[in-house]
């Protein structure tokens, strides 16, 4: 262990050294004084609580009344003690939350022997505190009192009290006062093969959690008293604590049925104990001690049979008999006093999301670099960024969880958790890793003194994560014969009305509950099953269960339909048009290969083409359908063939060639074509295929050339050899990882949907989403769509872009050796702008095994100010998105915001006409300026319509074809001719799927001058924005004109 701590570098060491002062708490003796006058000002308020006062059920009736109790009344005693512990005792509380434990002795008076009964106990412990806090929140020392679960349990409220005072550093912090009974009760009595509920006489043998719950506060002071003695003067123990406290934060494991402070530090103090055989010793360092604890809570078969800390004092009893008595927890860690089992509140799922964090994590020590430090410790791996499907049940007012009460042997809470899982685990048996159902019912603002029925305002959050893609998405449920007839009605009883006898193609007759869809469909299989076993088994209405799962699909769909599932239709039509072209024999050079160039062919374009009835074939039977398009997108074809090797020679060939290449096809195969010197057309089969002729000898022929002549051929030939290996990588990738397109697709349409279309390329964010599935640690490779465009949003939100590379190995094919001249070639950009990083490029390094100087697609832009933008952008829609998914029940308008973009980030905006638009069924939003000054307003042009019209469709076939536009969008025609006559003026930001709007931001020598004459300045701005304006006549609608707002390049 010792060599493997060594091998981190001296940067990782740093980090863990900062992070450590970050998350420390300052233990100066001037803090400590602090603390210490708070706990006595604390303990004096309650010891002026004067002795004998007569406490009863109306202190909290509603609370009494919900647990069920009975004999409940006492007279009041000053506790025996109250002392510090926790964490804070031995120096281990990890910030930013500062909460000290105060452990308060229950007095005996108030309890008779026999209290242990019918949630007595909890009732007066609850009353108890119920008198302190009435007294406390009168103090002067005392700034505020709230009520708390101690882990989450509604019927063991703890008191957490917000002194006035602040450390030192002006932290804030907070005492939790947790009540202790040590030897209240006969420990024979708590046995947990006991009923101690009297009611539950029938059918229910014993309480083991009700009598946990009892047990928990009478040995809680001496658990903490041996886990300090473990802790205490061993400095790397506790640093190894901090750490593991950072991570279960992180990773978001404190939940009431998994993990806790105090059951991390157990297990630390089990491997450090002769217990755990002493796993860790005083000769290790903090990161050795993570690493061992990470492979115990992943690997050790010791959880199997128990975790057994040695008996204290003369207490002789066989680990064998212990496990006996504790039978009833699937999760066991018993202490050393009274074979109280710690973990009684752990369950199977909570316990098995335990262990696959710790797995991950130590993927992440051996996979990433630096050890994982940012992997581990600084990325948050909330639910909607974890889990691949979440689903909220909205159970307010929904009585059926507690219509026989609310606390039993367990709270009804965390029986209705179990169930849910129940009914879903069996609903989807074979396509998950993990279920998890987590009711965080109770909150700071929980006022247990009314009850317990209003604890039901949160939403019970269901996190589901994929096993497997394959069965994940599987149609039909196959059940058993139904010769075997018990299963067979077992199986229809939980089906329902979905399940359907089926006779398979080998003869087998089976029960099957089937969820038919189709391929771009299938994502609501796991949906549509959780909502009808959801629905049938808990009675629970359809608008209370609330399954993000395709809230964002109305952004890739038009109409009812995803435009997606046109791709068989495409991809038959290419593969005939290839072997068309590679069996051609009346040309000179012989085509060799064919391939495939537009997203469209790789399953990642946000509109794929559908058919257009006017693209075929002669001789094809053509129905026109209405509207028709005037427009077709092309669809990009690269081919190769045998060259001659001199340089002019080839020049000649590829425009010889596409000419002959289109005569031949028309010729011999009635294909109708249109041909230039650059590339050819061809209409098949209802779409529009443009071929381009790379020479792959030409690369190598002009490298060893000179002058503008290399530069020209450089351009044209290299690009279309890195889209060519683009595609192909990209088109693997996307077999490997289905969910791959629908991520990109949802990411191209956001940034696009913001105005960025001029500022990251389709390839670029192809390689961004790409590394999400290259390299998912600390996550999972993603498995739904949502959870994929949120992890993109954060990775743009996130990323450290002017100190790291981002290297995209698609294949596995890079060498250390790559990887160490990617970073010297970032390292080489960032040269001589150490003090001014905003003119570096490229600002985003995007390094591929093709590319790996970031050539290809991030050279020109996005800028450094683009990437600002971008960040900012991405960090909102981040946050909104998270908050949609984990609180906000809102309609379908909150799902639009995250692609309606503010247009007063501008310093002007161009409406446009969009009955001018290319394609204006793909416009998501319409655009409106009410803010600004009106500049310009113009009409539109009525030599353009994207529809053919009435009129048009009484035409001749050949008349309606020479109608056609391939890749005529007026919008990217419009964009370039502002850049191009306003280069140095304005900064154009546009939506190249369909936007009607386009933005205007100044550039940075504009805003220099603004300052001189504003008065003037402004006045040269709206003549520039007419003369804008002018430019898109015909197209452009109105130009306002808006004050630049700070987030402006």
């Amino acid at each position: 262990m010792a060599s493997e701590a060594e091998t981190y570098p001296d940067s990782t060491k740093l980090e863990l050294t900062e992070l450590l002062k970050e998350v420390q708490l300052d233990y100066s003796a001037a803090n400590a004084t602090i603390i210490n006058d708070v706990v006595s000002s604390i303990r004096e308020a309650i010891n002026n609580i004067p002795d004998g006062l007569q406490v009863t059920a109306d202190v909290a009736p509603g609370f009494v009344r919900d647990v069920g109790a009975d004999k409940v009344e006492f007279k009041f005693r000053k506790p025996k003690s109250l002392e510090i512990g926790g964490s804070y005792s031995f120096q281990c509380i990890a910030r930013p939350d500062v909460n000290v434990d105060l452990f308060l002795r229950l007095p005996k008076e108030c309890f008779h022997e026999k209290d242990y009964l019918n949630y007595r106990y909890h009732a007066k412990r609850f009353l108890y505190l119920c008198m302190i806090k009435n007294h406390l929140k009168h103090s002067s020392i005392v700034q505020d009192v709230k009520w708390a679960a101690f882990h989450n349990e509604a019927r063991k409220p703890v008191l957490v009290v917000y002194p006035a005072a602040r450390l030192s550093d002006s932290t804030v912090f907070s005492l939790k006062i947790i009540p202790t009974a040590p030897c209240l009760f006969t420990l024979s009595k708590l046995n947990l093969e006991r009923n101690n509920i009297r009611s539950l006489s029938q059918g229910i043998i014993s309480t083991p959690k009700y009598n946990s719950s009892i047990l928990e506060d009478m040995f809680i002071e001496d658990n903490a008293e041996f886990i300090k003695r473990i802790f205490m003067g061993c400095k790397e123990l506790g640093e190894a604590l901090l750490l593991l406290k950072v991570w279960a934060r992180k990773s978001s494991l404190f939940v009431h049925d998994c993990l806790s402070g105090f059951l991390i530090t157990v297990i630390v103090a089990y491997l450090a104990s002769k217990s755990g055989k002493n796993r860790i010793n005083n000769s290790m360092n903090a990161m050795q001690i993570f690493r061992i604890t990470m492979d115990f809570i992943a690997n050790s078969k010791i959880w199997d049979t128990g975790l057994f800390f040695q008996p204290e004092g003369e207490r002789k009893i066989s680990n064998k008999d212990r496990k006996t008595q504790l039978q009833s927890f699937p999760i066991i860690i018993c202490d050393s006093f009274a074979d109280y089992n710690m973990a009684f509140r752990m369950t199977p799922s909570g316990f098995q999301e335990l262990r696959d964090e710790a797995t991950l994590a130590l993927a992440c020590m051996d996979k990433c670099e630096g050890g994982g430090f940012d992997e581990i410790f600084m990325t948050k791996m909330d639910y909607p960024a974890k889990y691949d499907f979440c689903i909220r049940l909205n159970l307010k007012d929904h009585h059926d969880f507690h219509v026989s009460g609310f606390c039993w042997d367990d709270e009804c809470w965390r029986s209705y958790e179990q169930k849910v899982l129940g009914v879903i685990d069996q609903a989807l048996k074979g396509r998950t890793k993990l279920i998890r159902v987590i009711w965080r019912n109770t909150s700071p603002e929980c006022n247990f003194e009314n009850g317990l029925s209003t604890l039901d305002g949160d939403a019970m959050f269901i996190g589901i994560t994929i096993g497997s893609m394959e069965e994940a998405f599987k149609q039909a449920i196959i059940g058993p014969s139904p010769e075997d007839r018990d299963k067979a009605v077992e199986f229809r009883k939980f089906w329902g009305d979905k399940a359907t006898l089926r006779w398979f193609r080998d003869g087998r007759i089976a029960e099957v509950a089937v969820w038919e869809h189709e391929e771009w469909e299938k994502h609501l299989i796991i949906k549509e099953i959780t909502e009808h076993v959801l629905m049938r088994h808990l009675s629970l209405p359809k608008q209370n269960i609330i399954s993000i799962v395709d809230q964002l699909d109305f952004v890739l769909h038009h109409g009812n339909r995803d435009p997606i599932s046109f791709s068989q239709n495409l991809l038959k039509a290419y593969d005939d048009l290839s072997k068309h072209l590679r069996l051609l024999d009346d040309i000179p050079l012989k085509i060799s290969s064919v391939q495939p160039l537009d997203s469209a062919f790789r399953l990642t374009s946000v509109f794929p083409p559908a058919p257009h009835p006017l693209a075929h074939e002669e001789g094809s039977r053509i129905k026109l359908e209405k509207p028709t398009a005037t427009c077709i997108q092309p669809l990009e074809l690269e081919g190769s063939g045998n060259w001659p090797l001199d340089e002019l020679a080839m020049e000649k060939t590829k425009s010889a060639f596409l000419l002959k290449i289109a005569e031949s096809l028309h010729t011999k195969r009635g294909i109708t074509c249109t041909a230039t010197e650059d590339d050819v057309d061809v209409f098949m089969s209802g779409y529009a295929f443009r071929l381009k002729i790379l020479h792959e000898r030409g690369l190598s022929l002009v490298k060893r050339q000179g002058g503008a002549q290399m530069k020209r051929v450089l351009s044209s030939d290299k690009k279309l050899f890195l889209r060519g290996q683009h595609s192909s990588m990209v088109n693997g990738l996307r077999g490997r990882y289905p969910i791959y397109g629908p991520v990109v697709r949802l990411a191209k349409r956001w940034v696009s949907a913001h105005l960025f279309s001029n500022s990251l390329s389709e390839e670029a964010i192809e390689l961004l989403v790409a590394h999400l599935f290259l390299k998912p640690l600390p996550f999972r490779t993603p498995c739904s769509r949502i959870n994929g465009f949120l992890r993109f949003l954060r990775l743009l939100s996130e990323y450290d872009w002017s100190f790291f590379p981002l290297i995209v190995d698609i294949n596995g094919e890079l060498t250390p050796d790559d990887e160490k001249e990617i970073n010297e070639n970032f390292m080489s950009t960032r040269k001589g702008f150490e003090e001014n990083l905003q003119n570096v490029k490229p600002a985003m390094f995007l390094a591929t095994s093709y590319d790996k100087e970031s050539e290809a697609w991030t050279t020109l832009s996005p800028t450094a100010a683009d990437l600002r933008r971008l960040a900012a952008y991405a960090t909102s829609s981040a946050n909104f998105l998270t908050n949609i998914i984990m609180k906000n029940h809102i309609d379908s308008y909150g799902w639009e915001c995250l692609f309606r973009t503010p247009l007063n980030n501008y310093n002007a905006v161009i409406l446009l006409h969009r009955d001018k638009l290319p394609y204006p069924h793909r416009l998501l939003f319409p655009s409106e300026v009410k803010l600004g000054r009106h500049v310009i307003r113009g009409n539109a042009s009525k030599s353009f319509q994207p529809f053919l019209l009435p009129g048009d469709m009484k035409g001749n076939l050949e008349e309606l074809k020479n109608k056609l536009m391939v890749n005529f969008d007026p919008l990217r025609y419009f964009v370039t001719g502002i850049e191009a006559k306003f280069p140095d003026m304005f900064k154009v930001w546009y939506d190249s799927f369909g936007g009607d709007a386009i933005g205007l931001t100044c550039g940075n020598k504009n805003l220099k001058k603004r300052g001189r004459d504003d008065i003037g300045e402004d006045n040269d701005l709206l003549d520039t924005l007419k003369a804008v304006g002018e430019l898109g006549k015909g197209l452009s609608k109105s130009v306002h004109f808006l004050k630049a707002p700070k987030l402006s390049s």
